[in-house]
């Protein structure tokens, strides 16, 4: 597995910032170059490589029954600004891999087998995660991606023609009978595997995620002259707000639920003047629907209350609130079988990240395979799988494809 841990490091280098870190943002020269790159080792392999207008990119090993519907795989490969090189990519570069290796073993499959890298899993660049796969299963419409806009006002579909995908957006939606089955290799991103000695998560269910943007309006001031009780102050509201997104995800009863204020930008940013404005961007997720949505409902309560209290204007943006996934059992089952024959220990268990999974699972029989993370750590320069435990989550995921064309 040596060429795929090379491939990896090379990839790394497609970025906006200094190795070991990686910032690859979608439509960007660096994301345009790393995906040139992988299309030519599909190509090596003779792969049928095919670019829906959105970028989603396919690589089709073609099996001997090709009007069959396809066993599907892959990942993405974009990058939050100054993260790690595993996140994503080893579902991508670890299921060319996998194809290597059926190939070695003289493995004819009689469906084809399809690698797809997904276009901008992360939110980074439009607010939006899973933007590819969102379309794929039909969770975005069309006019609903013609709205997206970047922060400096630039609407996606001008974007992505710039950046050389052409073509109505219509067709990237995919049929609900293009895919037999759908697998995502991917590192946990989280401390359990680890913890436990174990080799190899086996995905059940998938959280639900939901992302809210909170917009504040107050009153600016001099720090001096605007004395304590006359002031409406954003930035105060704003940090109420915060921690009322810990306070009411902690309370939810449920272990999975989590909330996260990613984004909180004041204005106009002087340590003398009182914050006129505030922005927030949350994240509010659990892997059951029903807990979710009473904490998020729960939290627009309280947003209504706080700013009311201190004479706030505010709105409340809801930019995604998604149904989580229940995995197929019988994937679920075929991946434990594999992971005996390998001799490698497993465990069924949830996955509170969201991937494209989430969305494929819309329409497909679909699960995750999970490797370990060196301390639970993601989206930063020292995430970490270890060769030994990639090429577990590379010989599992190849003989699940196997067993699933048979």
């Amino acid at each position: 597995m040596q060429r795929l841990h090379e491939e990896l490091d090379k990839l790394a280098r497609f970025s906006s910032s200094e190795y070991p870190s990686v910032t690859r943002v979608l439509y960007t020269q660096n994301d345009l170059e790393a995906r040139q790159y992988f299309i030519s080792l599909c190509e090596d392999l003779n792969l049928k490589v095919r670019i829906d207008p959105i970028g989603n990119t396919y690589a089709r090993w073609e099996g001997a029954e090709p009007k069959l519907a396809a066993i599907g795989t892959g990942s993405h490969i974009d990058a939050i600004p100054l993260s790690g090189q595993y996140d994503g990519t080893v579902g991508v570069f670890g299921a060319l891999e996998a194809i290597r290796y059926l190939k070695s073993i003289n493995f004819k499959p009689k469906r084809s087998i399809e690698l797809v890298l997904f276009t901008a899993e992360e939110p980074t660049r439009f607010a939006i995660g899973c933007l590819g796969s969102r379309m794929m299963s039909g969770q975005l419409k069309l006019e609903q991606a013609l709205k997206l806009k970047d922060k400096e006002g630039n609407f996606l579909n001008d974007v992505r023609i710039e950046a050389g995908f052409k073509g109505d957006l219509n067709e990237v939606e995919l049929s609900k009978d293009y895919y037999h089955a759908f697998i995502e290799l991917h590192i946990e991103q989280g401390p359990r595997l680890e913890k436990e000695g174990l080799d190899i998560g086996i995905v059940s269910k998938i959280a639900a995620p939901s992302t809210l943007r909170v917009n504040l309006i107050g009153e600016g001031g001099h720090a001096g002259a605007v004395l304590m009780p006359i002031r409406k102050d954003a930035g105060i509201a704003g940090a109420e707000i915060m921690i009322a997104v810990e306070r009411i995800a902690k309370k939810s009863n449920s272990d999975d639920t989590v909330g996260t204020t990613g984004i909180f930008d004041i204005l106009p940013r002087a340590v003398n003047s009182i914050p006129k404005e505030a922005y927030l961007e949350i994240d509010l997720r659990d892997t059951n629907i029903e807990t979710r949505d009473k904490a998020l409902s729960d939290l627009k309560q309280e947003i209504a209350e706080i700013c009311e209290k201190r004479n706030i204007k505010y709105s409340i943006e809801i930019l995604n609130c998604d149904p989580p996934a229940i995995c197929d059992s019988q994937l679920v089952n075929t991946i434990e079988k594999v992971t005996n024959s390998l001799g490698y220990s497993s465990k069924i268990m949830a996955s509170h990240a969201y991937h494209d999974s989430l969305f494929m699972a819309q329409l497909f029989p679909t699960t995750m395979i999970f490797i370990p993370s060196k301390d639970g750590v993601s989206h930063r320069p020292d995430e970490y799988s270890s060769p030994e435990q990639i090429e577990k989550g590379v010989k599992t995921l190849a003989l699940t494809l196997k067993e699933i064309d048979g």
